[in-house]
């Protein structure tokens, strides 16, 4: 495994571990996230979702990650997020397929990649099975994101 790769590695298992200090610190500070649930996202707000994730989590999350592929200036990975989503409590199993680039010896782009219908099926039930798929859900899905993103860091130390 080479330094890129042991960098993904290191990030998913921190992850898995509830551990997003060092999550965080697998992160170039100018990183950019991207995943259709949350659009995009820079430097610390990256960071502050993930804690925001875990924490309404309360432990009931479990990651799983393989196929870990990077050179020197990209790299991928697949992992799985089953956990049950906080304002439904509906389980989810997120099938996510993820890129990433990096600087300085750390991630400084990270774009998550899954089906926004599949996920919307399982978070929201009925709404998602008949609106996930549409443009003016994934909108609203996101600022919805955003919107408790924002609360979240507004209530903590950020």
């Amino acid at each position: 495994m080479n330094s890129k790769e042991q960098l993904i590695h290191k990030f998913y298992t921190a992850f898995a571990n509830a551990d997003t200090k060092t999550m965080c610190e697998c992160y170039h500070p100018k990183i950019k996230f991207y995943d259709p649930v949350f659009g995009l996202l820079k430097e610390n707000d990256a960071c502050q979702m993930w804690k925001m994730l875990i924490e309404k989590s309360k432990g009931n999350i479990k990651i799983e990650f393989s196929d870990i592929k990077a050179d020197e200036y990209m790299g991928s990975a697949n992992w799985i997020a089953t956990y049950n989503f906080s304002k439904t409590n509906r389980k989810v199993i997120n099938r996510i397929e993820a890129q990433f680039q990096f600087k300085d010896g750390l991630i400084i782009k990270h774009t998550d990649d899954f089906c926004i219908w599949e996920w919307s099926k399982q978070a929201l039930g009925f709404k998602g099975l008949l609106l996930g798929w549409t443009g003016f859900m994934e909108m609203k899905i996101q600022k919805q994101s955003l919107t408790t993103l924002k609360h979240y860091q507004e209530t903590t130390l950020v």
